[in-house]
């Protein structure tokens, strides 16, 4: 028997870094030849911009509220925000009484905050909805508890965005939910009721929308009959918004295989104990995004009610800048600012999404 020789093994590579942030990089930065260009050039972008507009934005701006400062500066003029900050976030509502939608507001988003934690997900959430909206437009309105009336033509600003985003989207998801399992309604008259108003409100744009309940759904009423212009205005947006989840929500509801549905039904299960238990459940958590998405939507398209005189967040600063001829030239660091405000709330809910999702995946990581 013939002795064996000892043949160590090659020693291998090291096991590369899978975490943090050196991997993150190697992997979403450099992770091919195409990557690892489209990195550089666009790096080499960054490089050329960010340090003029960081020298215009920061360095050189003027943070005081002097215009005749501003005028002489090289740099960005964010006194303008500082001097307009009370008519942008709160618009046309009266000077002395803008503490109203500075607690009505803060109520309404504790609201909103509350209903995107699940320890808030009981029974008792919808009536804390009435409470506070009902609270929203007694402090807002007035008119009682020795508050003064203010009109809801005279509201403005972040208030009125956060409102019509709000109260449009809660009243556009069941309308939607509706109207999807409409579509899909082995009935043709209700399937073909909602297929005409998915497909009509689709067609047209949503100022149009907008222009239609303010301006010629008054004329259709009779003498002496009239709807505030908040509440048209809010229906318009509803409407629109309910139309294109719809939509959504029916791409969801056809991923279901068609099995499970008639696995209900041979259990005994009913049309709607079917869809509550088995069906919607499974659509809706496949859309969360495209759901967002439309909500992330609805929010940015509150800035066109100002085509009807309801001067909301982005109205409200022109609104505040082209009645002073001493800042009307610095609009670019008010819509910066506007824009911040509305990259913080986008990027919130996007986020909040991402956490849904992840929630209602974690069956399928079993």
């Amino acid at each position: 028997m013939s002795a064996q020789t000892f043949q160590p093994i090659p020693a291998r590579p090291a096991p590369v870094k899978t975490e943090g942030l050196v991997a993150w990089i190697r992997t979403n930065l450099f992770g091919d030849i195409r990557t690892s260009i489209g990195t550089l050039v666009i790096g080499a972008a960054l490089l050329y911009i960010l340090p003029p507009f960081l020298k215009w934005a920061f360095i050189n701006a003027i943070w005081a509220k002097d215009y005749d400062a501003c005028h002489t500066a090289a740099g960005a003029c964010w006194g303008v925000v500082a001097e307009k900050f009370r008519i942008i976030i709160f618009g046309r509502y009266p000077f002395e009484e803008q503490w109203r939608p500075l607690v009505a507001t803060t109520a309404l988003l504790g609201l909103l905050i509350a209903s995107c934690m699940r320890a808030f997900w009981k029974s008792w959430l919808a009536i804390l909805w009435i409470a506070v909206l009902a609270f929203f437009f007694t402090v807002m309105y007035g008119g009682i508890l020795g508050l003064s009336r203010v009109e809801t033509d005279r509201w403005g600003g972040l208030p009125l965005t956060i409102l019509l985003a709000s109260l449009s989207m809660s009243m556009a998801f069941p309308i939607a939910l509706v109207i999807a399992l409409g579509r899909r309604s082995t009935l043709p008259a209700i399937r073909s009721v909602c297929t005409i108003y998915v497909e009509l409100i689709r067609g047209v744009p949503l100022i149009s929308v907008l222009f239609m309940a303010s301006f010629m759904f008054p004329l259709l009423m009779p003498q002496g009959f009239n709807i505030d212009v908040l509440v048209r205005v809010l229906a318009g947006i509803t409407v629109f918004a309910a139309a294109y989840m719809a939509e959504v929500i029916r791409g969801g509801l056809q991923a279901i295989p068609k099995g499970q549905v008639e696995a209900a039904a041979t259990l005994g299960l009913s049309y709607w104990q079917t869809q509550r238990k088995i069906v919607l459940p499974q659509a809706l958590a496949m859309v969360v995004p495209g759901i967002m998405n439309n909500f992330i939507s609805t929010f940015k398209d509150t800035s066109l009610v100002t085509i009807v005189s309801l001067y909301e967040l982005t109205g409200a600063m022109s609104l505040a800048l082209n009645s002073d001829a001493n800042w009307r030239p610095f609009k670019i660091e008010g819509y910066l600012f506007i824009a911040l405000i509305y990259f913080a709330f986008c990027f919130s809910m996007s986020r909040y999404s991402q956490w849904i999702e992840k929630q209602v995946n974690k069956s399928k990581l079993r």
